[in-house]
């Protein structure tokens, strides 16, 4: 490859290092940016002169790697499979992967018809616990549901637990959503989601770092999680126990400068804990869409105010509730008793009685006044006057 290479050569250079160097290797991103692709291509093909920093036993393991990486077969077998390979700069590329510095990917695999670059101006994570709860996966399903629905793009990792339902739950509603895998993007894994992620690549995008065929690691599935929290606007974690993957996605978002956002779950939930301890921190706390697009997105995209309902009583002046708070939740009272509790005079406290009774809250029993039924079984239930 000569210095002079062309985009041909770029291309499979980086196709070439995807075979050679793992996701996220910062020495070989600092590599590209001071040498150039074709540089470092050359110097791994033809076993020259290491490169600067690598020690005589990592030198090893990369010439053993470059001496069996063939990146024309590897883009062959993609295109077969309707997989396209795209490099930083390219048009399609997402230019906020940029942040990631020199642990910026080599570039990506990707498989789906839709433009990753456009997408992922308007996309947001969902992420959390593989062995989710019930309430987990109806939270994940929902969220992506919702934010679906508004435009957003649901992005996740397509795993067991809550990245399975945050997909689901963007494409149940007719959305778009993207699963970043830590394998080839021909390879779906788990085994368990293949129609799932099948399903993803006809309706939305799947992506990858690692070339075609490759199986995923725990240190890839880790590295992974970068991509993720980098290629979207904010992270929302639905459950994440203290050791959680997810949280290193959320800490990545955070890192980067991105939202980061957390669904509460009960307090006793050790798959909770997690994301309480995030939110202790700095996260902000969701329960829908609404509210998360109020953070990620354009000004004036704000979640309806919450409010109890308005009930009878909320209608009544300040003297009105004075008097209905005057009488008894048992038994009879005379209009001067109430008129002492509710510190007014005998007749303004029998006018607000009848007033009350037009209301429904009270009835008359010769000469006292008593709350009816239903305003004593809304004393119970905190809806009623106390």
């Amino acid at each position: 490859m000569s210095a002079a290479a062309g985009p041909e050569d770029e291309l499979l250079g980086r196709i070439f290092l995807t075979r050679v160097v793992e996701p996220g290797d910062e020495a070989c991103g600092r590599w590209i940016r001071e040498l150039g692709v074709g540089a470092v291509v050359r110097r791994l093909r033809e076993r020259g002169e290491p490169l600067p920093g690598v020690s005589g036993k990592r030198w090893a393991g990369l010439i053993a790697r470059a001496a069996s990486a063939e990146p024309r077969r590897d883009l062959a077998v993609a295109r077969d499979a309707g997989v396209r390979f795209v490099c930083p700069g390219a048009a399609e590329w997402p230019r906020q992967l940029d942040d990631l510095g020199d642990a910026r990917p080599v570039g990506l695999w990707v498989r789906g018809r839709a433009d990753l670059r456009m997408w992922a101006l308007r996309s947001v994570a969902v992420v959390g616990a593989r062995a989710c709860t019930e309430y987990g996966a109806h939270m994940a399903a929902t969220l992506a549901a919702g934010l679906a629905e508004r435009g957003w793009i649901v992005v996740s990792g397509g795993a067991y637990g809550v990245d399975g339902a945050a997909h689901r739950g963007a494409l149940g509603s007719g959305g778009a959503t993207v699963a970043v895998l830590a394998c080839g993007v021909d390879r779906p894994y788990p085994r368990g989601h293949t129609a799932l992620i099948g399903r993803i690549a006809e309706q939305g995008l799947v992506v990858g770092e690692l070339p075609p065929g490759d199986h995923p690691t725990p240190s890839r599935f880790i590295l992974r999680n970068r991509v993720i929290a980098a290629l979207t606007w904010g992270t929302v974690v639905v459950e994440a126990a203290h050791r959680s993957g997810s949280l290193v996605t959320a800490r990545a978002a955070r890192r980067l400068g991105r939202h980061t956002m957390g669904v509460p779950g009960p307090a006793t939930s050790g798959l909770s804990a997690g994301v309480h301890e995030l939110l202790r921190q700095d996260a902000v706390l969701v329960t829908d869409a609404a509210e998360v697009v109020e953070l990620v997105g354009d000004m004036g995209e704000l979640a309806p105010e919450r409010r109890g309902p308005v009930l009878p009583r909320d209608l009544l002046d300040p003297a009105g509730r004075q008097v209905l708070a005057a009488l008894p939740a048992r038994g009879t009272v005379r209009p001067e008793e109430v008129a002492r509790a509710a510190q007014t005079t005998a007749d303004d406290a029998v006018a607000r009685l009848y007033e009350l009774r037009a209301l429904g809250y009270v009835e008359r029993h010769g000469d006292g006044w008593k709350l009816t039924r239903q305003a004593m079984i809304s004393v119970r239930d905190g809806s009623g006057p106390r």
